[in-house]
């Protein structure tokens, strides 16, 4: 599987994970983030209903459109 990588303006590729974490309430939340690196969990495309934008500092974040 190919990982989804974004470019920043500083031309650092950052790529796109996803984890599953348990709250204190029991339930479970999908959390995504970008790392420089490809870990467990990377995906391969943007979730349905999101797109990248990029933070003051350039990391990216995925925002709900």
């Amino acid at each position: 599987m190919n990982a989804y990588s974004y470019t920043n303006s500083k031309g650092n590729t950052y790529y796109l994970h996803q984890r599953v974490t348990v709250l204190k309430n029991g339930k479970e939340q999908t959390i995504y983030f970008f790392a420089k690196e490809v870990k467990e969990g990377v995906l391969g495309e943007v979730p349905v209903s999101y797109t990248v934008s990029e933070s003051r500092n350039g990391l990216p974040v995925l925002k709900k459109a």
